[in-house]
């Protein structure tokens, strides 16, 4: 016997369903309180949530091997983009020094203290130090 269903016009089939007595006595305990109007109606409601259940499951295996992939997509395409600009940065820096060193005349044990004096500023700051900040150190 085949009823339409109002909501969605799909029409419901009968079919016969082998479940254990106390499997029916749960159907029966609870489908009231769950503001159904049938055992049939809780029994299809319960499948329907169990199969969203099993869905959200495969969603999850399915998830948990895509979102690390992409994670390391997007860290591998960053750690290549920050090395291109650091050599960028590197050669920029090479030909400065190249530069002041046709400029300026400082011998080897005063750039040698200056490194050491350098090394020590980076470390105070912690890596961030400005040209207006290196300009006051070497007025002092």
């Amino acid at each position: 016997m085949e009823v339409p269903e109002k909501e969605n016009q799909e029409v419901k089939r009968r079919f016969q369903l082998w479940v254990m007595p106390s499997t029916l006595e749960l159907a029966d305990q609870y489908y009231r309180s769950d503001n159904c109007a049938s055992r049939s109606e809780f029994i299809e409601k319960a499948i329907q949530f169990y199969a969203g259940y099993v869905s959200s499951q495969q969603n999850q295996d399915y998830l948990a091997c895509v979102i690390p992939a992409t994670v390391k997509g997007i860290v591998d395409e960053s750690s290549n983009r920050m090395g291109r600009l650091m050599f960028k940065m590197a050669v920029e820096l090479a030909v400065i020094e190249n530069i002041l060193a046709a400029v300026c005349e400082v011998d080897q044990q005063e750039l040698k203290r200056l490194r050491g004096q350098c090394v020590e500023e980076i470390k105070r700051t912690n890596g961030m130090i400005s040209f207006e900040q290196a300009l006051q150190w070497q007025k002092e």
